[in-house]
């Protein structure tokens, strides 16, 4: 990533000019960061190991906070646990402002607000994660910066994030690489009387040995639509989709591959060809310069114009440290976001999802999710094996 100076000598894991401007276009003077994702993003990859999987202690729970003034990197701050003290002996943090010994939501607040009461005046908006600050510890803000407007920041922080650098960038292919080996191995040990949980167990236990943290697997078999792990038993003949998150160093790998016990009759091959055709045309549009949006158009309208329209979607969207995060193409209302970048250029750098669903009424589930990188000419696709029939058991 980009480098300003925190303090002498020390360069910054994030582009701060590029911060600033976003601040500076949404009038805020101070970020107080509470995701796990954006505090691990401007800390340059860090995560505390030991509330890596829950953050829940006592009666609260561990809410780390980073406070970062626009165009004053070397007035930084961190909020953190007591046992952060082990990561600060090993130089994880770039900033000198440390307060290690909060543990619990409003404390840390408190600790946070301290910090930005001390920086002086011509402090007059602070930004904050609206989605990510429990009630407790926005009271608390609220109540000891009486005199500062509080807005939203997550605008700003997520289009932050949007254009990867070389480094992310090799996390997002090596994730979504693992997660499709690890998706063939599964395939090939599901065989007639496995149960979908024991597929989805033999796919987690694959994406650890490659040094992936599992996050879920939807899976479908037969013609049934049901997409949740279950005691359903595959039959020989059955169809299966298997969708895939799998997160390598905070990076998301979130790929759909198709699976079958036994071999693609001409319909089948002519639904997965059809699923493919929307895949590969809605490529080809993807590059820098080109708006967002053309993407998610084309791909409605191929969609629409087939004998399919009636029970296959058609989706695209962000791909980082967290699923459907910028840029964001379309408008979905059931996961409660705009087409904020539709009009918007795609920049080199920014990498999307995009995915074909099908739920035919008589065949069953038939999808496809790739993910692929925007450049300068184009595009790459990241993770792109396995896009065929796979068939199942070995």
């Amino acid at each position: 990533m980009a480098a300003a100076d925190a303090k002498p000598g020390q360069d910054l894991p994030f582009d701060a000019h590029h911060l600033d401007r976003l601040m500076d276009e949404a009038g805020l003077d101070v970020l107080v960061v509470t995701s796990k994702h954006n505090v691990q993003y401007l800390l340059g990859g860090y995560k505390f190991f030991f509330f890596e999987s829950m953050d829940a202690i006592g009666t609260s729970r561990y809410l780390p906070v980073l406070i970062y003034r626009k165009g004053r990197p070397d007035q930084a701050a961190d909020v953190g646990c007591f046992m952060e003290s082990f990561e600060k002996e090993l130089g994880r943090f770039w900033m000198s402002s440390l307060s290690l010994g909060a543990t619990g939501s409003a404390p840390a607040m408190r600790e946070a607000a301290a910090h930005i009461k001390a920086l002086g005046s011509g402090i007059r908006r602070v930004g904050v994660e609206s989605s990510f600050l429990p009630a407790d510890a926005e009271r608390v803000l609220r109540a000891e910066l009486a005199n500062v407007d509080i807005a939203d920041a997550m605008l700003p922080l997520e289009r932050l994030r949007a254009r990867k650098s070389p480094e992310e960038i090799a996390d997002l292919r090596e994730a979504s690489e693992r997660v499709v080996a690890s998706m063939m191995e599964a395939l090939k040990a599901a065989t007639p009387g496995t149960t979908k949980h024991e597929v989805v167990e033999t796919l987690r236990r694959a994406e650890v040995n490659r040094g992936l943290v599992f996050d879920y697997c939807l899976i479908t078999a037969g013609t049934s639509l049901n997409r949740a792990p279950s005691e359903q038993r595959l039959q020989a003949g059955d169809i299966m989709s298997i969708d895939s998150g799998g997160n390598y160093k905070g990076y998301i790998g979130d790929l759909c591959r198709m699976g079958i016990l036994g071999e693609p009759d001409a319909e089948l091959q002519d639904l997965l060809g059809f699923i493919e055709h929307v895949q590969q045309e809605t490529r080809k549009p993807v590059k820098a310069g080109a708006r967002g949006g053309e993407i998610i158009d084309l791909g409605e309208r191929l969609v629409a114009q087939s004998p399919h329209a009636a029970y296959t979607h058609y989706m695209a969207h962000g791909m980082g440290l967290v699923s459907h995060e910028a840029p964001r193409l379309g408008t979905y209302k059931s996961l409660s976001y705009e087409g904020d970048d539709a009009s918007r250029p795609l920049e080199a750098g920014m990498v999307i999802s995009i995915e074909t669903t099908m739920a035919h009424p008589k065949r069953g589930f038939v999808k496809l999710e790739d993910t692929v990188l925007v450049t300068d000419s184009g595009y790459e696709a990241l993770g792109d094996s396995g896009r065929g029939w796979n068939r199942a058991g070995g």
